[in-house]
């Protein structure tokens, strides 16, 4: 574990770093803000124990600039001049704690603890979030970059999005990551597929319903955009929705509440609404099965995610992406495919797109050699 100790003070410096070094750490020092801002960037540290009053940069400033860079290492202030209003005003500056001089070395290693602690916490929420929303979108073509490009720009506003492509292209992902990367990703990410969902079920789906409002009403029913309140809802193959529904979903996107199926009260929603289709909207409009109005109010921002035979350069990376993921979920070695299979896999056409290239992968691992060979291609796809 490594430490970083700033203080203009060198018998404080060198006094803290003994302690530390006597406790296994490993420790280095500046003598300012700007060395420890220079370190900092350089090194990860675990914990900074930084002095507030210090010539030419002070602690607080050496706090806000390393949040600027990035660089979330938890930051301890220390000080002799210490008051319950500095403390505070560290704290509400990111500070993960305040310790008064003369240091007491038991609060300090204490402090270290809690603090490595919290990091990690945020370290394993973080693997976690990854486990659940997946990875970016694997792929380094024209059309992939260009979606990359899309969603980093879109993500931190609310817009909504109007994500459109064939079946198994990854329109998922797309909206996973528009969540991930938002400002709403600490608030809940709720799934619905529309398609999946009897018509006479839907509204029930999405608004709630309450106690007896129909026969199987057993309780009150806290719907899809209630649950997805202050984060994004992701309404999934939209134009099999039933037109009722989409009346009230549009009536939900221009006043911001909802009233559930039984129910007399109307319930304000802060709902980021993302939606997927496989089907062209324009043509359902012309022929009555889906409400203009509202497809205007889904399409401020659209998305359309490239066939995998329009992105066939993106095979390569997304085998190896796929080998990667599969070995590491059976626990077996990691394979490898050479060449001559992956030029097959390129040449061939794939209509069932992302989705269908990974199951021939999971395939061709368990049926091919190691490597896999293009004769392997040729047997089992």
């Amino acid at each position: 574990m490594r430490i970083l100790v700033t203080d203009d003070e060198r018998a404080i410096r060198n006094s803290l770093k003994e302690i530390l070094m006597d406790e296994g750490y490993e420790v280095d020092t500046a003598e300012d803000g700007k060395t420890a801002l220079e370190l900092a960037g350089k090194e990860r540290y675990d914990v900074i124990f930084c002095d507030i009053k210090m010539p030419g940069m002070e602690g607080t400033e050496v706090l806000t600039t390393l949040a600027k860079e990035g660089i979330d290492s938890p930051v301890v202030m220390i000080s002799g001049h210490g008051d319950i209003d500095t403390a505070v005003d560290c704290i509400k500056k990111g500070a993960f704690d305040f310790i008064q001089k003369p240091l007491d070395l038991n609060r300090i290693l204490i402090t270290i603890k809690n603090a490595t602690d919290k990091a990690n916490l945020v370290k394993d929420n973080r693997i976690l979030k990854k486990k659940v929303f997946g990875q970016q979108m694997v792929g380094e073509s024209g059309a992939i970059k260009a979606i990359k490009d899309m969603i980093e720009k879109v993500a931190p506003t609310d817009a909504r999005v109007l994500i459109t492509g064939a079946n198994g292209t990854g329109k998922e992902l797309v909206a996973r990551s528009l969540h991930q990367q938002s400002e709403r990703n600490a608030n809940p990410y709720v799934e619905v597929n529309c398609a999946a969902i009897p018509s006479e079920l839907i509204e029930s789906e999405l608004f709630g319903h309450k106690k007896g409002s129909f026969t199987s009403a057993v309780k009150d029913h806290k719907g899809k955009f209630e649950q997805a309140d202050g984060g994004t809802l992701f309404l999934d193959e939209i134009g099999d929705m039933s037109l009722a529904a989409q009346a009230k979903v549009l009536r939900v996107l221009q006043e911001k509440k909802l009233t559930p199926v039984g129910g007399d009260k109307d319930i304000e929603v802060n709902v980021r609404v993302i939606a997927a289709t496989n089907k062209d909207l324009k043509a359902e409009i012309e022929k009555g099965a889906f409400r203009e109005d509202l497809y205007h109010r889904l399409s401020v921002i659209l998305i359309k995610v490239p066939t995998l035979d329009e992105r066939k350069d993106d095979i390569p990376l997304l085998v190896e992406h796929f080998t990667g993921q599969i070995c590491a979920e059976s626990g077996k070695p990691l394979r490898e495919f050479d060449p001559e299979a992956i030029k097959k896999l390129q040449e061939r056409s794939w209509p069932g797109n992302i989705r269908e290239l990974r199951n021939v992968v999971e395939r061709l691992l368990i049926l091919g050699g190691s490597p896999v060979t293009a004769a392997d291609v040729v047997k089992y796809v």
